[in-house]
């Protein structure tokens, strides 16, 4: 499992793992029932602590990505198409907000960076 770690993030280590897992299973990379390394395999991977992996895989479980069998281990858990999509608006709105503050700094009008907007999605249909 390819998880880079970053230490001058902003971010703590145990959040950037599960962004990274919960990324690689959105885009399908990791599939449905697809089995993750173990919590011990992976802190030894990151050469991070056990605790930090384990935070991070009960925040994926809890979020529903992951379903966990005492004594098998972690797996990709079945999509909810519904909470996969909320997942994906929250992104998609991070991103639109970016663009909000970068559209002010620049001195650009509401209409256009709605103009923009059209633009780029009217290509992204062609």
């Amino acid at each position: 499992m390819n998880i880079v770690i970053s230490n001058s993030s902003g971010k703590p280590i145990y959040e950037q793992i599960a962004e990274q897992i919960k990324a690689m299973i959105l885009n399908g990379e990791l599939e449905t029932g697809a089995a993750l390394p173990s919590i011990r395999l992976l802190a030894k991977e990151l050469r991070i602590s056990v605790i930090t992996t384990k935070r991070a895989y009960e925040e994926l479980e809890r979020e529903g990505f992951l379903v966990t069998a005492p004594g098998k281990g972690s797996f990709v858990a079945e999509k909810n198409l519904d909470f996969v999509r909320e997942e994906r608006l929250r992104q998609m709105e991070e991103h639109l907000q970016e663009a909000v503050a970068c559209a002010h700094s620049i001195g650009l009008t509401q209409e256009e960076l709605w103009e923009t907007l059209r633009v780029l999605f009217e290509e992204e249909l062609s």
